[in-house]
């Protein structure tokens, strides 16, 4: 393949370091070499880089040579740091000010600083462009108590990395912590898969040794290389794009200060979880890396972000529940997405539930592991007997020293499903809601008048209606549009005309209809969901439907609910005669009106067009549920209920889909 990124891990199954392991994974990165692209100057590359356990002995070995006297701690942690490359005073300066940030945010989390090691490099390995956006880089190396525990000591790397990131962003500087661990470091550069070795001479030093390393060969699609999108990146590398991305990142937005990060940090050290900046890849090891610092295993925390498709398909019934809670606290973050994995001793690769990025993987005798996105990039000669196989959809594969070496998709779910009682929580306080049927309601007295208030026209009857009523079909038609932009339209359109749909569809295959129905769901979740960090039975304290499209029947029940899930309707209507100004007013009053609502308790707003008649015109659904759902998120209050918009006007897929876009969880 040459469109899609090269990724893979090399590890030993007993944790055992050594130079054939970084051998091997540059051996392997080297023959992913053809899935990056070059610039004009055939040197600069998308990116390309190692994710490593830290070398205790290079760097104390490293330590002695340079004449650092300091007590010799138990464990040694190490920050890469890319500092600006700015030249003359201005870029020193903006250095040491760098370095004196991160040396406050160490301090602040009770690491000592001893000192800082420029990275040896050779700029002659790069192309011109790399080599001009070069930024200077610096390993910090940092030390904690002996008696914090390891797990201690990378939450409080990480806490001081999100202060550190803070202050540089406050004193706008251009510097970026690549990586900031007591077990891992990552080299990474804008080059070619077969110049990372020549860039760093580190790599190439036969006293730097490793239990695994991950490896990455970037493809650019959705973001231009830049150094900081080269991966890997703190606890992954990926292969695919994340479609669902926007979504996400306003989701994991509205959960800052709710995510029950009491045990890991003041909430607000943590803001923003997600860094909006990097590249789709980068704010899924954001999500991956909050969930793992916030105390869950990383093979739980991946299971949570990429779930197996649960419901098409026989799944062991614990197993089961295990997504269906998990539903309730996290929504798929859905790919395509090959993944490479590490939290600094396991290592493992995952596939989305799609399954549309191929990785093999090879298990030698001698405990040799090797995953890549394609066959015969570990070399396997010389180290025995050789099982070889690759990942299904929704499948997991690791590698843990701890519980002797490998482990299969099977036993991963089925560990991790016996940790908690999660089908009884959900038993116990989950309630599931019928979503109605049809011909249960006669549809409104004046039915014309409506649709005519809400804009139907008779072309929408032929070509739209008529065909998903009688044959339960989505109309058809030419992927060519002529008529002018909607802004440009002589005729008024409805909102929904004025949004399309983004996706990153460079490297996507076709999904056909029988696939689509196995791996894809309508289920929808109502009520405020729990905080993220916390696992307990109130997670499972929401209502459950079978699907996010609601007839009056099926509202009216919810309408009736008693307290947890109080309901309350939002009037998205405003008088005619107010003109545009009513409109903007009626937007404000729909903001204000839920953010007291919710004060007042409620779980479930309802924003209602129904009062629209000769006097009061509706304001177009997208618009009102917007409106709210940005106040709340403003407010701080977006997770603390859930959104049902009860329209007259959506009437095809686009505009329900634009609804559930715009953060509606029911229509």
């Amino acid at each position: 393949e040459h469109d899609a990124c090269g990724i893979g891990f090399v590890a030993d199954a007993g944790g055992r370091a050594s130079r054939g392991i970084v051998d091997a994974a540059l051996a392997a990165l080297h023959r992913v070499r053809h899935r990056g692209a070059v610039a004009a100057d055939h040197r600069s590359g998308d990116g390309a880089g190692l994710l490593l356990a830290i070398p205790d002995a290079f760097l104390r070995d490293w330590m002695q040579r340079a004449a650092i006297h300091v007590e010799c701690p138990a464990r040694l942690g190490v920050a890469v740091v890319f500092l600006s490359n700015a030249p003359g005073p201005d870029g020193h300066q903006q250095r040491r000010l760098t370095r004196r940030l991160f040396a406050e945010a160490c301090g602040a989390e009770q690491l000592d600083l001893i000192d800082w090691r420029p990275v040896p490099v050779d700029p002659d390995a790069l192309g011109d462009l790399a080599r001009s956006t070069a930024p200077q880089i610096e390993q910090a190396i940092i030390t904690a108590g002996d008696s914090v525990s390891t797990a201690d000591a990378e939450a409080r790397c990480y806490r001081a990395r999100k202060r550190v990131e803070r202050a540089i962003r406050a004193a706008g500087l251009q510097a970026y912590v690549a990586s900031m661990s007591f077990r891992t470091m990552t080299y990474k550069a804008m080059c070619a898969a077969d110049q990372l070795a020549a860039f760093y001479p580190d790599l190439r030093d036969p006293r730097f040794v490793a239990p695994f390393a991950i490896f990455h060969q970037r493809y650019s699609t959705n973001t231009a290389p830049s150094w900081e999108r080269a991966q890997p990146f703190r606890m992954l590398c990926h292969n695919g794009e994340i479609n669902t991305i926007q979504g996400n990142v306003n989701r994991m937005r509205a959960r800052e200060g709710r995510l029950g990060a009491d045990r890991l940090a003041d909430e607000d050290i943590l803001k923003p979880v997600i860094d909006e900046e990097g590249s789709d890849s980068a704010m899924l090891d954001n999500a991956l890396e909050l969930l793992v610092r916030g105390g869950r295993d990383i093979r739980h925390a991946l299971a949570m972000l990429i779930p197996e498709a649960w419901e098409g398909f026989d799944v062991d019934p614990a197993v089961r529940d295990f997504y269906r809670y998990h539903a309730c606290l996290m929504e798929p973050w859905d790919g395509p997405a090959g993944l490479v994995f590490t939290d600094g001793v396991r290592v493992g690769a995952a596939l989305d539930r799609n399954g549309l990025r191929p990785l093999r993987y090879v298990i030698c005798e001698d405990g040799l592991i090797g995953c890549a996105s394609e066959a015969g990039v570990v070399d396997v000669r010389g180290h025995g007997r050789v099982r070889r196989g690759k990942l299904g959809p929704g499948q997991m594969l690791c590698v843990d020293p701890e519980r002797g070496g490998v482990e299969d998709d099977e036993t991963i779910k089925s560990r991790l499903a016996a940790q908690r009682p999660y089908g009884a929580w959900l038993n116990d306080q989950s309630q599931s809601m019928s979503v109605g049927g049809p011909g249960e309601d006669a549809g409104p007295a004046e039915l014309v008048a409506r649709q005519a208030a809400f804009g139907y026209t008779k072309e929408e009857f032929t070509y739209v209606l008529r065909p998903m009523a009688t044959q339960g079909h989505e109309p058809v038609f030419s992927m060519g549009d002529d008529t002018a932009p909607s802004v440009l339209a002589h005729q008024p359109r409805l909102l929904y005309s004025y949004v399309k749909q983004r996706f990153a569809q460079v490297t996507n295959p076709p999904i056909d209809h029988l696939r689509e129905r196995l791996v894809m769901s309508l289920r929808t979740t109502l009520g405020p969901p729990a905080p993220l960090l916390r696992d307990g039975p109130e997670a499972g304290r929401l209502l459950q439907l079978d699907s996010f499209l609601l007839f009056p029947s099926g509202l009216s029940d919810i309408r009736s609910l008693p307290v947890p899930f109080m309901t309350v309707d939002l009037d998205a209507t405003f008088a005619v005669g107010d003109g545009a100004a009513g409109l903007e007013r009626a937007c404000r009053r729909l903001a204000r009106d839920a953010e007291s609502a919710i004060e007042a308790g409620a779980a479930i707003l309802i924003i209602s067009d129904s009062a629209a008649d000769h006097d009061r015109a509706p304001v177009p659904a997208l618009l009102a549920v917007g409106s709210v759902h940005h106040h709340l998120m403003r407010a701080g209050l977006r997770s603390r209920t859930s959104l049902i918009v009860e329209t007259d006007e959506a009437r095809d897929v686009h505009h329900v889909v634009a609804l559930l876009g715009f953060a509606a969880q029911a229509i």
